[in-house]
């Protein structure tokens, strides 16, 4: 919402300094957004009147002007400009004046000088050259009766200030400068001064035949005929700085007029050609396959969700919204028809945002629109359109106003204990009272009790939080005490079988991944592909089209991050995201921090691709494999072992390749996948290199166990190496927990592999492969004997062929 502030002090003019009242409207609730000057400082420049214009002796595009500005002797001054003719009046910068600043931020200081030959004494100016519009054709052209010599900024009431309000969506009552004033005079205690509205008499009999088929869309319509109006009719200079102000240029008289008094009184509404409408107007549902071009020139399709003004063969307008092309009023229109109405609110809400704009009369209707006015604001319209559009032979019909559905405000009590409880400060009832009232409420008293009846433009007025808020703003949000807390303040500490997030997030930064943020609301089709889920939970209004579920893995964003990177010639990407993915689980219910049916755990996935190293001279140039990944994920749980169950045997993640990916067991617990993206789905989203990716359940991160103290060996360990002949089949997980369950006595302290040896014969007894492995065994008690070393070995190779079919390789 912006207006001038010259504007709003018609209305109520407080004893109050500019930043003062913007100020006081931040604290109140209307935070002003910005103040910013109708125009930058400068000096010197008066209204000036050519009086003779003559060609430049020396030079084709340049004239001497003879110029008037009060003084005893005109100015002879150069002018290039198109415009420059005998008769009119302009800004004329005299020798010393000072215009705004260019783009080196010194002020432009105008003296005496010579012009291809020719002494120039001053400077006529453009709009764009003192900064007033962007406007730069030609000088700028004043009023016909502008006082010559007049200071410009005096002329043009330059010294005025803009301010933007950022209005919460229940501040509806204050989109207009009169709803705004209202505020300040309760604020305040300046008078609010409320300008007559005269009726315009009705000297014509004519009614246009209007039927509201649909009470659930218009609550009130009200309309007038008006005939022989002068639509080419110049707008007043006021008029048009006033919208201007507002951020709304001129178009026509009667354009501007209905649009003055949408920002003047709040309420916006429409001029139909009434030469246009065919028959009358129906207020109704549109018809589904209806179309209607509106004023912007957009085609639209419509349904019945959204409400229309017909007549008996089209759709004519939007209702709430936008006029349509086909009535709309222009420069051959000689009889229109005003109209003003009440749309519910929520039969308004969101129709802009199906047609991608907005307007400003949306804005309003959506949040409601005082609908006791409509008769009011209509003869505030007639009266401008007979000052400014009127001939001789304008005629206006009466105010046709119907009521078929008016919203009936109902009473809202505040209790004053409550509001003082609320609020954290002591009240009395008296100052309830003179804070609801100063706000022009209706209100009724008991003891403890104050009843107030909301008036018609209030839409915020429904339950008692909301008088207590207004209560608030009134006596002023400064005004609340500083309360200190009741509850003693303690830190929370982590326990130690816990790491942060930021831990696990350091951990991942030192391994060389970086970390992103996405959305998470995905493309439907990565949650088919990729997750796996035919029914994700669908977004009822995404941002986006290609954004319209929520995920329900981690795996697309990190894709799309690769594509991205690839796109712009990155080779090796390591990327990991941590965020939280959106399941559908009957078993939750509703708590402060989960929703009912949907469970939303937290995960880390993480992409790999490119090369295994940085470019450098050490290593060779390798390709990134599966074990690479799978060593990062390995560290990340370090301490705690981990065990990987190959995809091939069990069913595999839809993203990944199913003979190069695993799921991770932890204790033999189900935490997470690794895997190579599957060759499909590389080809469908163009990547060049076979990404590696991981997704692990965050809490599973997170937990940890505690250091617990070990005392340094005193005596010598022993190693022994080994070979076995084993099949394929074997997983190098149940190997170690077979070799561990056959030691006896602690001896065993570890088992590492160093080969695996695959011959190009067969193997008999199909033994496809063999492994090397290394133990190393010792005790806290005494070196190992020759005998206890022995007997440890022989119990290992006995259990190892027993349960594993394993022999010696020789």
């Amino acid at each position: 919402m912006q207006f001038p502030e010259s504007w709003l002090r018609t209305f109520c003019d407080p004893a109050l300094s500019t930043q003062q009242l913007a100020d006081t409207l931040t604290m109140a609730g209307l935070e002003v957004e910005e103040l910013q000057p109708v125009a930058p400082p400068f000096s010197g420049v008066v209204v000036g009147e050519i009086r003779s214009v003559a060609p430049h002796p020396n030079a084709d595009r340049l004239r001497v002007c003879q110029v008037d500005i009060g003084a005893v002797e005109l100015l002879n001054i150069v002018c290039g400009a198109p415009n420059a003719r005998v008769g009119i009046r302009v800004p004329c910068a005299t020798v010393g004046a000072e215009l705004p600043p260019s783009v080196d931020g010194k002020p432009f200081v105008i003296k005496l000088g010579q012009l291809r030959g020719v002494e120039s004494q001053g400077m006529l100016c453009s709009a764009s050259e003192l900064k007033v519009s962007d406007a730069s054709a030609g000088l700028l052209e004043l009023a016909a009766d502008a006082p010559i010599g007049q200071n410009i900024r005096q002329h043009l009431r330059l010294d005025d200030t803009l301010f933007t309000l950022k209005l919460t969506p229940n501040l509806a009552h204050c989109l207009s400068v009169l709803g705004v004033a209202r505020e300040v005079a309760a604020l305040t205690g300046a008078p609010l001064k409320i300008p007559a509205i005269t009726p315009v008499p009705a000297d014509l009999p004519e009614v246009l035949p209007v039927h509201i088929a649909a009470p659930d869309l218009c609550g009130r319509f009200s309309g007038r005929v008006v005939r022989h109006v002068n639509p080419q009719a110049q707008t007043p200079a006021w008029m048009v700085d006033r919208l201007a102000r507002c951020g709304q240029r001129s178009v026509s008289a009667l354009v501007d007029i209905s649009n003055y008094v949408m920002f003047e009184l709040g309420r916006p509404t429409h001029i139909f050609d009434l030469e246009k409408i065919q028959g009358g107007l129906q207020v109704r549902w549109a018809h589904p396959g209806e179309q209607l071009t509106l004023l912007n020139g957009n085609t639209v399709a419509l349904d019945a969700q959204v409400g229309v003004i017909a007549d008996e063969h089209q759709v004519e307008s939007l209702a709430g919204i936008m006029g349509g092309e086909a009535t709309a009023v222009g420069d051959t229109t000689r009889h229109i028809y005003v109209e003003a109405a009440f749309w519910w609110p929520a039969a308004v809400a969101g129709r802009s945002r199906r047609f991608n704009f907005s307007t400003d009369a949306g804005h309003r209707f959506e949040r409601g629109v005082d609908p006791a006015l409509t008769v009011a604001h209509i003869e505030r319209i007639s009266q401008l359109i007979a000052e400014i559009c009127g001939t001789p032979e304008t005629a206006f019909g009466p105010v046709d106003d119907q009521q078929p559905a008016m919203p009936q405000p109902r009473a809202v009590t505040l209790r004053v204990a409550r509001a003082a409880k609320v609020l954290g400060m002591p009240l009395t009832q008296t100052q309830c009272v003179q804070a609801l009232s100063r706000l022009g409420l209706d209100l009724t008293e008991a003891d403890g009790l104050i009843t107030v009846q909301p008036p018609s433009y209030r839409f915020d007025l429904h339950i008692e939080e909301d008088l207590i808020e207004e209560v608030a703003r009134i006596i002023g949000f400064d005004q609340l005490p500083d309360t200190p807390p009741h509850a003693p303040v303690t830190a929370k500490l982590r326990p130690e079988t816990q790491r942060s997030p930021f831990a696990l997030r350091r951990a991942l930064a030192g391994l060389g991944y970086q970390e992103t943020i996405n959305f998470s609301f995905v493309d439907p089709r990565w949650e088919q592909e990729l997750a796996g889920n035919s029914q994700p939970i669908k977004l009822l209004n995404p941002i986006a089209s290609h954004m319209g579920v929520m995920r329900s893995s981690l795996m697309g964003s990190l894709i799309q991050v690769a594509q991205f990177n690839q796109a712009r010639k990155v080779a090796r990407v390591r990327v990991f995201e941590l965020g939280r993915v959106f399941l559908r689980d009957a078993t939750v219910l509703d708590s402060d921090t989960t929703v009912a049916q949907f469970d939303q755990p937290m995960r880390v996935g993480g992409l790999a691709m490119g090369s295994a190293d940085a470019l450098q001279w050490g290593r060779t140039d390798a390709a990134l494999d599966f074990f690479d990944v799978k060593g990062d994920v390995e560290a990340l749980f370090a301490p705690q072992p981990l065990e990987c169950v190959p995809a091939s045997a069990g069913a595999h993640h839809p993203a990944l390749h199913p003979g190069r990916s695993a799921s991770i067991l932890l204790n033999g617990t189900p935490v997470g996948v690794v895997g190579e993206l599957h060759p499909q789905w590389r080809q469908s989203y163009g990547l060049t290199a076979a990404p590696v990716l991981f997704e692990l359940d965050l809490a599973a991160l997170l937990r940890r166990s505690l250091p617990a103290f070990e005392p340094i060996a005193k005596f010598p360990a022993v190693q022994r190496d080994i070979a076995l002949l084993l099949p394929e089949t074997c997983t190098h997980a149940a190997l170690v927990a077979a070799i561990h369950a056959a030691a006896h006595g602690g001896l065993l302290n570890k088992v590492q592999l160093f080969d695996v040896y695959r011959p190009k014969d067969p193997l008999p007894d199909e033994k496809s492969r063999s492994l090397a492995l290394r133990l190393t065994l010792a005790s806290p008690l005494a070196t190992l004997t020759e005998a206890e070393i022995d007997s440890a070995m022989q119990a290992i190779w006995f259990h190892l062929a027993q349960t594993l079919g394993a022999r010696p390789r020789v």
